[in-house]
Formats: structure tokens, sequence, C-alpha cells
């Protein structure tokens, strides 16, 4: 692999602008179909296998007009204190903003809350229901003013109003975050590589990389049906590899500079060697990503395939692009043992072409020193990562799973304010119904069937309130609505639809008919109960694929396994950290966390998937370096100096600088977003300077010898990949021997 990909960085250097026209001509044609595609919607939901879904599939079946995706909106009136919602006044006011609601066109039905009988008990809170005919996202900004004028006009009666549904769900934002975060990417990167020309390339490729990933998500997004968070995750994850991969190969690249190659041949080198550990690392990212179709739920497949489509192309860009743009940089990227600005015309551009020799004094850099304190105290140091690692996964013992609710809202929102209004006047349930579905075409007498279904539910503990039937044209299906006295993301809420779930198989006996226990709240639950079946497999998938690639790359048994056992400490670390942060409220207003609540239903897979991914980004690009020394001659020891020497500056630049990226978007809009990126900075930081800076020079000075062991049958059985360049090496003697050859052509001149 090291001299084909050689061969492709020479051919980019050489045909730079044939390749460079070609990049943007790719992001071109994506960024024509984005603008031409038509605008995506919300994306749909859907848990195969699960009694949620399958009542939702009953429904679109049996209530064609149900529209159980369309999207809706409480509109909630408090009267003033000593007042009621009964009195005239209010009630005309009540009636009139019902009236303004249901004139818009998108509005399917608009509850008069005195019709309904959705008052309180003391009189003093009424709610209108809004149902409309299309999801969220494909709600026009004219039917949300509509909603809000509706309600600035019921407000002027002096009634308190707030509006609560997923109807004011708007696209997420990042905020200026964002910005901050590469904008610190970009300092680390003139730091580490010591120009801005050096450092503007990989931003430059990855804002690529992300423009033709991004835009080619959006063009296809109506036609796969992708949800609206799936080119912000795309981008995240590809905007941090771009960057880390491109700054490994122009690092690579500066190196060889110091060897004293041509800028043609370092490139190819620096694309065969440091290329190769690009490509393997993007390998378990792919896999990690798109592993996660094994959960079997749509949403979380289609994120991960687009975000390891992103990443492939990040890959591509690192070594076609990059080689290319080092072709156009010429001169002004300088090799890595160049210090400050070199003056003086033709003389000086001479000088940072044929450098001066490295001495040994220059090479102890911070990595070399750290490497050997490393070496001489690896008990310790691997005590004090491992006991750190431990108590930071803590508080994940005590994680709780759901997916949010108004109820996680800050304080300050109206869909907050309508929350609390709601669970003041008609109890903590009344925000997360159940519905229960029946299918009862069979039977004889229907009627008497869910009547009888309707009476066992409500004698189900933690059950308040059960509506009367209300049942389809054809009479054999009927839905009832369950009141619980729970709110919807608590523990309880999960009891009493097992409850009901145990209650119904008996009735389904009884009766010959299907009962269904659905609605928002149902699907949560049947949603995190399937995350968390799908972990352990998903886990072994990955981690086994991942385990067989390093084999292959590290041609050793001990690195991949002390790879994945250091993963999952930092994964655990970083979940505690999120539990911590977001569940329990420790250090909550430093990352703009106003609300406390259960974590994210897909937080722990999805960490998985991309962390594992990102943690062996780094075990390849530090670890191949020391198995480059080691295969070249040095004893073990000596090659994790080595490799620290050449690696740990680079990698320490790379994760501060992924750290920095996914830590903006900790200031999105969207709460998911937020906890994502909050949990992938501090993996990314646990990862790189506790586990791979740490613990894996400590584990592999204790094993010496041995941790480069492989058993021979099994050594001749793998492919040799040749991701240390050694193949190189006789790229060299060809060099060595045609300089000869003009030599003596010169002797004989």
């Amino acid at each position: 692999m090291a001299t084909f990909l050689y061969k492709v960085g020479r051919f980019a250097f050489r045909r730079r602008h044939f390749v460079a026209l070609l990049w943007v001509a790719l992001l071109t044609l994506a960024g024509v179909g984005a603008a031409t595609a038509p605008a995506p919607g919300a994306g749909s939901f859907s848990i195969p296998g699960t009694e949620a879904q399958r009542a939702f599939d009953l429904l679109d079946e049996r209530f064609p007009g149900f529209a159980a995706d369309g999207a809706t909106a409480r509109v909630v009136f408090k009267a003033p204190a000593g007042e009621k919602m009964t009195d005239s006044e209010h009630k005309a006011v009540v009636q009139e903003t019902v009236k303004e609601l249901g004139e818009d066109k998108q509005v399917a039905s608009a509850t008069d809350p005195f019709a309904t009988k959705s008052l309180s008990e003391n009189g003093e809170i009424a709610y209108a229901q809004v149902s409309y005919k299309v999801n969220s996202m494909e709600l026009k900004d004219d039917s949300r003013d509509a909603l809000e004028k509706a309600t600035e006009d019921a407000r002027v009666g002096g009634l308190t109003v707030e509006v609560g549904g997923d109807a004011l769900q708007v696209m997420p934002h990042t905020g200026t975050a964002e910005i901050i975060g590469i904008g610190i990417a970009a300092v680390v990167l003139v730091i580490t590589l010591g120009s801005l020309v050096a450092a503007g390339l990989p931003l430059l490729t990855a804002l690529i990389g992300v423009g033709i990933g991004v835009s080619s998500i959006a063009a296809l997004a109506k036609a796969l049906d992708l949800g609206t968070t799936t080119s912000t995750l795309a981008m995240m994850i590809g905007l941090a590899v771009g960057i880390d991969y491109a700054l490994f190969i122009v690092s690579r690249y500066r190196a060889e500079l110091d060897e004293g190659r041509e800028r043609e041949d370092a490139a190819g080198r620096a694309v065969g060697t440091a290329g190769s550990a690009v490509v393997f690392a993007g390998l378990t990212v792919v896999i990690a990503l798109v592993g996660l179709a094994v959960v079997n739920i749509p949403v979380l497949t289609k994120m991960g395939v687009a975000a390891a489509g992103t990443v492939a192309i990040a890959v591509f860009i690192a070594l076609t692009m990059i080689p290319a743009l080092l072709g156009y940089a010429g001169r002004k990227i300088r090799p890595a043992s160049a210090k400050g600005r070199l003056r003086g015309g033709k003389k000086a551009k001479d000088a940072a072409d044929a450098p001066a020799p490295v001495s040994d004094a220059e090479k102890v850099n911070l990595g070399t020193k750290w490497a050997r304190f490393v070496i001489r105290r690896p008990i310790m140091v691997l005590l004090i990562g491992v006991l750190g690692l431990g108590a930071a996964a803590l508080p994940a013992s005590s994680l709780a799973l759901g997916l949010p609710d108004d109820g996680v809202q800050p304080t300050d929102t109206t869909q907050r304010k309508a929350y609390d209004m709601l669970s003041d006047g008609f109890g903590p349930g009344f925000n997360g119904p159940l519905l229960i579905v029946t299918d009862v075409r069979a039977l004889d007498d229907a009627k008497g069937a869910v009547e009888d279904i309707r009476k066992t539910i409500a004698d189900v503990d933690g059950v308040v309130n059960v509506s009367p039937a209300t049942f389809n044209k054809a009479g054999d299906s009927a839905m009832i609505t369950v009141v619980p006295n729970s709110k919807p993301s608590s523990t309880e809420t999960e009891d009493i639809v097992h409850a009901i779930r145990d209650a119904g198989a008996g009735l389904e006996s009884k009766h010959d008919a299907d009962v269904f226990v659905s609605g928002a709240t149902a699907m949560n639950i049947d949603f995190s109960e399937k995350l968390n079946d799908a972990l352990v497999p998903y886990l072994a998938l990955v981690v086994g694929l991942a385990f067989l690639l390093l084999i292959i790359v590290f041609r050793s048994l001990l690195v991949p396994l002390k790879a994945a056992l250091g993963f999952l400490l930092s994964v655990l670390a970083a979940l505690g950290a999120v539990v911590a942060v977001f569940q329990w409220g420790w250090l909550g207003g430093l990352f703009g966390v106003e609300e406390t609540g259960p974590i994210m239903s897909m937080m722990p897979i999805f960490m998985v998937g991309v962390v594992f991914g990102l943690a062996m980004d780094y075990e390849v690009f530090l670890v191949t370096r020391m198995r480059e020394a080691y295969v070249h001659g040095e004893r073990p020891g000596q090659a994790i100096v080595t490799g620290f020497r050449h690696g740990a500056r680079v990698v320490t630049a790379a994760a501060v600088i992924m750290i920095a990226v996914f830590a903006g978007f900790i200031g999105a809009s969207d709460q998911m977003i937020k906890m994502i990126g909050f949990g992938l900075a501090i993996a990314v930081f646990f990862d790189a300077f506790v586990v791979r800076m740490a613990i894996v020079p400590a584990v592999l000075a204790l094993l010496g010898d041995k941790a480069w062991w492989l058993p021979k049958w099994l050594d001749r059985a793998l492919p040799n990949v040749d991701v240390e360049g050694e193949g190189l090496k006789d790229l060299d003697a060809a060099d060595h021997g045609d300089r000869g050859d003009d030599d003596r052509e010169l002797a004989r001149v």
C-alpha cells in the first residue's frame, strides 16, 4: 500500500492543476445539487419491530386521516389570580383565538377547550389542541408566525398564554462557538506547522471536504428521507477528521524535507507513510459509523452512513488534494527543522530547500522527554491513568436514558412554561399521554371488547385518566388515550407502560384482539430499550472488525487488544462526564445546560461508534510510527521514544483541534447536538491525552518485544499492507543506483 500511495502522492503533486480542478468541480456539482434540490423534511422516524411502531402502522392503515406524524401545538391559557377561564370575557378571547388558529391553511384542526372540556378542575387553566397537516420541519414560517400572533393577541386580554408542542421546533443552529472552535484549530495549526500557508492547507481541504459532503447530503435529503440533524453531525465529524488527516500528511511532508528529499519525492513519501495511516484510521471510523446499521433504526443508520461518507471524502482529499496543494505552495512550506523566518532572497530559499542536519540535542523535544519518563515509571503512569479514568466513569453507573421533551427546555421558553402550566392544571402525566390502539376486526361485539379493555387499563396502578374509545369508520379499530400520574421521562411512566402491556397480553387472549401501547412516550421507551439491547452486539461487531484490521496494520495481537481496552476506558469516562454535566448538573452553567434531564437514548451507542473510530485514529498515527522504528531495527523502548519524538507533537495538535471543533457544537440550540458535541470533545481529551499519551506507552514499555508478537502461521496468512513504508526502501535503493549510473556517465564525459 505504501508504494501505491507514494505513486498517488507524486502524481497529485505533478498533476496538481488536474487534481485541484477535479475537487473544485465536485464541490461545485454538489453545491448546485444542494441549491436545486427540494427542501428536506424532518425525516421519518420509525423503530421496526417494536410495539409502538406496530401501533403507528395500524393507525396509518385504519385511520388514514389521523396524520400521526403531523406537527402539534398546545395553546395553554391561564386566568389571572382569582378568576376562572369560564368567565365570559376570557371564554370569548379563547374562542376567538381558536377561530384565528383554524384559519391557517396548514392547520388540520384546532379544538375549542370548552367543547372538549379541556379545563382544569379549578377552572384556572384551559388548552386548545392544534393539529397540522404536515410535520414540524415542513411547517412554513407563515404558519409559525400565525401561531405566535394568535398567542400575542390572546395575551392582550390579560390571560397568560403559552405554546407547547413541536410546531415551534425549528432547524437547530450551532451558534458562534463553532466559529471560535475553527479559529482555535487555525491557531494550533499555525503553531504546529510554523507558517500560515502550511496551516491553511488542512483548513482549506477540510472545508472543501465538508462542503462536498454536506452539500451532497442536502441534495439527496428529500430523496433519501434524511433528517435535519444528519448534515450537522456529518459536518461535525467530517471537519474534525478532515483537519487531522491533512495535518498528519503535511507534518510528514515537512519531516521528509528534513531528510533532504526533493519536494515531489517528499510529497510522495508523506502520502505513502502518513497516508497509509490515514487510510486505516479512516477505515476504522467508517466501520464504526456504518456499523450503526446493526441497531436497525433507520434514522440512526442514515446518520451513520452520511457521516461515514463525509469521512471517506476527507480521506480521499487528504491523499490527493493535499499533495497537489503542496505543489502549489512550493518553498512557502519549510522543513520541520527550519526555525524562525528565513531572510534574504534566493539564498534564504535555497536554505529552506537544504536544511542543516538536525542534531541529537534538537531531537530531544517534549515528546521525547515524556516518553522517557513513562518508560522509567510505567507502572505508576499506568495506575494513575486507569484510576483517573475509572473515577471519571463512576457517574455512568447512574445513567438514565430518554428522549427530550418540553420539560428539559430552558425555564424562560414558552414551551417550558406551557409544559409547567399543563402539569399544574392536569398532572405531570398529561404532557406524555399514552395511546392505546386496538385491532378488533375479528370480533362480533367489538364495542363491548374495547370497553372491557378500557376498564382493565383504567385499573392499572399509576393510570389517572382513560378517555372514551374512538372508533374508525369501519368500526374494526379503536384509539384510547391514557394519562399516567408521572412525567413522560420518568422510570415510573416506563413501569406503567410495561404494566399496561402485561395487562394487554391477557386481554388479547381473552378477546382475540390486538392491543398496542403507543404514543410519543411509549415510542421513546421502545427506542431506548432497543438501543440498549443493540449495544453489546454493536460493540462486538465494530470492535471485532476493527481488531482484525489493527492486527493487519500492526502485525501484533496485544497492541490491538490494548487499543480496544483503552477505548473502553475512555468512552466510559466520557459517558460519566456527560452524566455529571447533563444529568446531575455539575458545571452545567459553564456548558449552557439550563435544565438537567435524562441522557439522550442514542448517546451511548453513538458515542461508542464515533469515539471508537476517532480513538483508533490516534492509535494508528502514534503506534505506526513506533512500529516503523521497531521494524527498522530499534529496541522496543527506543521505538516508543522515536514514535513520540516524531508523533507526539502532531497527535497533540490533532487532538486539540478535534476537541476545539467538537466543543464548538456545545453552543448549539439543539440539546442532542449540544450533548454530542460535549461528549465527543471530552472523549477525545480522555483518549488522546490519557489513554494514547500515557497508558499506551506504559503498557508497551511493560510488554517490550512481546508487544509486537504475532504467531508465524497468522503472520503468513495476513496480507502485508506495509503501513510503515518498508517497501519504500526499494525506491531508495533504485534511486541510489540511478545516481551511481549518472555519476559514472558524467565521469566518462
